[in-house]
């Protein structure tokens, strides 16, 4: 899971600190610096919640469609600690990331500092609906909806992973969801049904959601999971 190492590393940043006020602790000052106290730094994840926190946003199995049971292995979340913020990738996108979970990442970002997944599929899974959340230091929520925005006139057309068929892509703003939303519809004429992707701002947060459950290219779907997610989150 991509949460392990980045939290051995917060760890080991954490703990920075207090070692060095250990080995300073020591040391003499003259005047009256002594007694004078350092600015205390504004702390970057003010306000955001934490991975246990979001787990609770993510919507419930009753926002699913019938028929669609939870994933055992497709849940998890960064916990009560926050992540180290991971910079962005300038890479040129890899566009079939868009065809799996944590597809966030095809904006460049591995993910936020603290984060909450987990999906849904039919008994031969052949239905999908996956959701994450993710929180973000400062303005980056909002960097990531505006490169989500750009990879989807990147890969308006790639080759897909397992059919190797052609799919197109289309993409959209979206009202109604959130403080700013974007959709993506992915199609293929190998596929008996497409994909819909949507991701939604909240604030700091970024929900993104896959479906590939319904005859609508799994758009009712993904748009009442999403709705249920962002409701939770205020």
């Amino acid at each position: 899971m991509r949460f392990s190492p980045r939290v051995a590393t917060l760890l080991a940043v954490a703990a920075l600190p207090l070692a060095l006020t250990a080995c300073s602790s020591g040391s003499s000052v003259d005047g009256g610096s002594a007694n004078a106290k350092p600015a205390k730094a504004k702390d970057p994840n003010a306000g955001l919640s934490t991975g246990t926190q979001l787990k609770k946003a993510l919507a419930p199995a009753s926002a699913f469609p019938a028929g669609l049971t939870i994933e055992a292995d497709g849940s998890s979340d960064s916990g009560g600690e926050f992540l180290s913020p991971s910079a962005r990738s300038t890479a040129k996108p890899d566009c079939t990331r868009l065809e799996g979970t944590s597809w966030i990442q095809v904006s460049g970002f591995k993910g936020g500092v603290s984060f909450a997944q987990n999906d849904y599929a039919n008994h031969d899974k052949t239905q999908e609906v996956a959701q994450e959340i993710d929180a973000f230091q400062g303005t980056t929520a909002a960097t990531v909806m505006k490169e989500l925005r750009t990879v989807a006139g990147e890969c308006a057309t790639f080759t897909d992973t397992d059919a190797h068929a052609k799919v197109k892509l289309t993409g959209r703003s979206t009202t109604g969801l959130g403080d700013e939303a974007y959709t993506m519809t992915l199609t293929s004429g190998a596929w008996e049904n497409g994909t819909t992707l949507i991701a939604a701002r909240s604030g700091g947060s970024v929900v993104t959601v896959l479906s590939t459950a319904g005859g609508d290219n799994g758009a009712a779907a993904a748009k009442k999971v999403t709705t249920t997610a962002l409701a939770a989150l205020k």
